[in-house]
């Protein structure tokens, strides 16, 4: 069954639509034209207020975070500026925009805390961009603190991005913060090597290595009557910078030391002594 068609209804329909179309057109327009160049104009002085920083020699790591709190606010700015132009009435976009304020606030909770970790972060300034540090159960370089998260870069170059949030509330270990650090050893010789003459070696080795400083002066002692061995502790003082080149070429040199002196470095082992039963 075929219903039937008012012609000049559809004929009245397509007419104000095409006139809605005809009216809004422009300002359709105008407003896509006013995004577009506001997007290039705001890239153009988020460029500048970069190229700003970096000729005052502006803190890296105030300096990112800045950058990214102009960027959000422009562009924030430029979408309630189109919003105009499309002919909606502001004062009804703030109350829609203020009743959904409580929903959007605990949906975005969790990102509100890290911004806020983010600032207190900018401002207790417990690392800086560059520092190497231990967060979160992760550790890296610090590349960039950014407003919600901050990256850390790995030794082994991952990238590891973690909220701003429980690093403000957390725990967390600088390396770079002083600038020497203390290298630690643990070497083990045989029972029946000569104490004093590993403790000889061991110190001929150190005392080679430039990057050992010489106040507060290495210190070498027994530690430890273990199982297989007699353990040395070794504690020297280096550049926070040469730690870990310390720590591998000197640890390297030492066994070569007490190879070349006959000084044996055990392994657990284990001596089984058989009986036989005569029957």
């Amino acid at each position: 069954m075929q219903l039937p068609v008012d012609t000049e209804q559809l004929t009245s329909f397509a007419q104000s639509s095409w006139q809605v179309m005809l009216d809004y057109a422009p300002k359709v327009i105008s407003a896509l034209v006013v995004l577009v160049i506001g997007l290039i104009i705001i890239r153009m002085i988020v460029n500048a207020v970069r190229k700003g920083f970096q000729k005052k020699n502006f803190d890296v790591t105030l300096q990112r975070f800045l950058v990214s709190l102009i960027s959000i606010l422009l562009k924030a700015a430029l979408v309630i500026t189109v919003i105009g132009m499309l002919g909606i009435q502001m004062t009804t976009f703030v109350a829609m925009l203020g009743a959904a304020g409580l929903a959007i606030g605990l949906a975005l909770s969790g990102t509100l805390q890290n911004f806020a970790g983010g600032v207190i972060l900018l401002i207790l300034r417990p690392y800086r961009v560059g520092d190497f540090v231990e967060m979160q159960g992760h550790s890296g370089t610090v590349k960039e603190i950014q407003i919600f998260n901050t990256i850390l870069t790995t030794p082994d170059n991952k990238t590891i991005i973690i909220p701003n949030s429980p690093i403000s509330t957390g725990s967390m270990i600088n390396y770079s913060t002083q600038p020497k650090r203390r290298v630690d050893f643990t070497i083990g010789i045989g029972y029946d090597d000569d104490i004093d003459t590993a403790r000889n070696v061991i110190l001929a080795v150190i005392d080679k290595d430039d990057r050992i400083h010489k106040d507060p002066e290495p210190f070498i002692a027994v530690s430890a009557l273990a199982d297989s061995s007699v353990n040395f502790v070794l504690r020297v003082w280096a550049d926070s910078g040469d730690y870990w080149g310390v720590y591998f070429e000197n640890l390297e040199a030492i066994k070569k030391a007490l190879d070349a002196n006959n000084i044996s470095i055990p392994y657990p082992q284990r001596d089984v002594h058989l009986h036989t039963v005569e029957k």
